[in-house]
């Protein structure tokens, strides 16, 4: 992570204004270098000892910036997680294309695979989960941060409907949280380490249903 000792202000939490709203767009300059700083080092902090010993200065200790700026621009360990979330979203690869649902499936699959197994976003990611069991502005950011990727990954299920690989009017959010729901189950409820077999079978499992219509109008019985 970059860090510059320079960045950061020096007025008071309290004479500042309020901190800035979740997902805003920053200008870029010394500001993003601001921004990037501090979430690199939430980040940081978050997989190294989870949500609840976050500590807005060591942050900005960490992060090389002011820890007024830190406090003005951000307001609580809440509000950095979910600046962090946003920042992810952004951030996040696009969907997949490659010409058929299987593989966007597989696809979609593997980058959740990769994310909870990853050495440094699987505890991340273990964090948030947990803040946003116990905090309602944490939970609003991670729905936030999955509404972003679901969409982002919509058109896989309407490209397969339009070529007629699944029924008119399956809804492909339904059928990507089909894709990841099991993945999750065991990282964040069972507190397994998900494998390249549970993504596969989870696919696997999600094309079924999705062909037998169990993600359209009238589920299964439509077909």
């Amino acid at each position: 992570m970059e860090q510059d000792s320079r960045l950061g202000g020096g007025s008071s939490a309290e004479g500042g204004s309020p901190p800035a709203a979740s997902g805003a767009r920053r200008p870029g300059g010394r500001t993003a270098k601001v921004r990037r700083a501090v979430l690199d080092a939430t980040q940081e902090a978050l997989a190294a000892s989870g949500f609840h010993t976050l500590n807005m200065d060591r942050i900005a200790a960490s992060a090389g910036v002011g820890k007024t700026t830190v406090y003005r621009r951000w307001g609580s360990p809440v509000g950095l997680v979910a600046d962090l979330l946003d920042d992810m979203a952004e951030q996040s690869l696009p969907a997949a294309d490659t010409g058929g649902l299987a593989g966007d499936l597989r696809a979609n699959a593997a980058l959740v695979l990769g994310t909870l197994t990853d050495p440094r976003m699987g505890p991340v990611f273990r964090a948030v989960i947990a803040a946003a069991a116990c905090d309602e502005e944490c939970a609003r950011a991670l729905a936030g941060f999955y509404r972003t990727r679901l969409a982002e990954w919509a058109p896989v299920g309407e490209r397969a409907v339009a070529r007629g690989e699944l029924p008119a009017g399956t809804d492909p959010l339904e059928l990507l949280r089909a894709v990841s729901a099991p993945l999750y189950y065991r990282f964040a409820v069972t507190h397994e380490q998900p494998t390249p077999a549970d993504a596969e079978r989870a696919v696997t499992a999600a094309l079924v249903a999705a062909a037998a219509g169990a993600f359209a109008p009238g589920g299964a019985d439509a077909s």
